[in-house]
Order: C-alpha cells, then structure tokens, then sequence
C-alpha cells in the first residue's frame, strides 16, 4: 500500500471558478483561483462604476418620464416604459447589494468588523468596488469561495454592459408635444425619444434637450402648456 498518489492518480489543482477550470500554473500552487481569472476580474471589477453611473442615468430618466396632466382631460405625457431589468440592477437589492454580499463575506472570512454603510447604492458602489479591488488579490490567493464570488462579478458585469450596450435597440416612444414657440406661434409637434437615451429633437424647430436638465426643462414646459390649454378651455 502507498500513502502517496501516483503520477496517474494525482490531480493537478485546478481555478475555482466555475466557468475556468483551467489546471493552475507551478507558480500558482495554493491558489483558489487562475491568475488570468484575477486579471479578468479585476478589470471587470474596475469598469462597474462607470456602467452603474450610465444605468442610474437610465433610471433617473425614465423616473422623470411621469404622466403630466390630469383629471379628464385627456392631455397625458406618455411616460418612457420602464426597463425593469434596469431598475433592478440601481436599486436597493441591484449592483450595490451584490456587491456587498461579497465584501460582506470577504471580511467575516478576514475577521474584519462589518462593512460601514455607505448610503445610497450610487454612493456606495464606488466605495465597495474600491474594497473588492484592493482585497481581490488576496481572495483570489487564499479566499476557498472566491470562484462563485469571481463567478457572480462575471455575471453582474455582462447584466450591466448588456444593457448599457442595449444590444436589442428599443424603438421610439412619444413623449409629448414640442412645448417651443415658433414665431410667437407654438410648435407642438409630436415628440419621440429611444428608451436608452435622454437626447431629444424637434423635426419641426430643430430644438434640442440633450441633457437631463433640459429634458427636466422639457417636461416643466409641456406641463406649462398643457396648465394654459386646460384654463383656456375651462
């Protein structure tokens, strides 16, 4: 009897994570993960911010795309339709959460005291991915879960540039009337804009509101007009 594995029984240690499984390097013995699924993550990890700031975009304009008008009139600003996926991903239970079940973990592993709260999910990514960047090489070193951790940044960073890429276009909405006076004459031509995007032109006048200021501008003159319309028809 033996007490050693022999050549054809040993198994060569392998990356932790679930979508790698690549036989680690001599110089990687000990590891719980790759040194090329460390990289990938790191990067990963590093570009979550930026998509999260372009998804909180998305979903400060479509909270602002609300019905304006009331009563029965019938004047209604149709409101952008709301992306669910995307508001998912910026509220309580989206990026911020997900990324602090990780560290959360991290520092119960390390011995750490409990993450500080950091406000807001758009306050505390930041915060969380410095942490998780500043620790992955010790995850990726010595931390027996970092693959499902390596595994779940994969997944929350192809949901985010999924949808901040917006691979399947979304097509056109109304979004009201154009509120510009023309010549003392109001335009009101029929306004569309892409679900993805707050830039909006006038094919009548040619005006533009490219910024979320302006399209809160916009919203504030539409229901100006549509305030006049209904006292001049009362």
């Amino acid at each position: 009897m033996h007490d050693h594995p022999t050549a054809d029984e040993y198994e060569w240690p392998t990356c932790t994570a679930p979508n790698c499984g690549r036989q680690l390097w001599v110089s990687e013995t000990g590891r719980q993960a790759c040194r090329p699924c460390e990289d990938k993550t790191g990067v990963r990890i590093a570009e979550l911010p930026a998509l999260f700031r372009r998804l909180d975009t998305t979903a400060l304009l479509m909270r602002g795309a609300r019905r304006i008008g009331g009563g029965g009139s019938g004047s209604k600003t149709p409101p952008i339709p709301p992306r669910l996926e995307v508001l998912a991903l910026v509220g309580p239970g989206g990026v911020a959460a997900r990324l602090r079940d990780i560290e959360d973990a991290w520092r119960k592993a390390l011995g750490w005291t409990v993450a500080p709260w950091r406000g807001s999910p758009a306050q505390a990514v930041p915060e969380l991915v410095q942490f998780l960047a500043n620790n992955l090489p010790w995850a990726a070193d010595s931390y027996e879960s970092v693959g499902q951790d390596i595994d779940d940044v994969r997944r929350l960073h192809a949901e985010c540039t999924a949808i901040v890429n917006d691979e399947q276009r979304p097509g056109r909405v109304k979004i009201g009337n154009c509120p510009v006076k023309v010549d003392e004459r109001l335009c009101w031509t029929p306004l569309t804009a892409r679900a993805d995007s707050h830039r909006v032109r006038c094919e009548t006048c040619g005006t533009r509101w490219e910024t979320l200021g302006e399209w809160r501008e916009l919203r504030a003159a539409q229901d100006a007009v549509l305030a006049e319309m209904a006292g001049v028809a009362a």
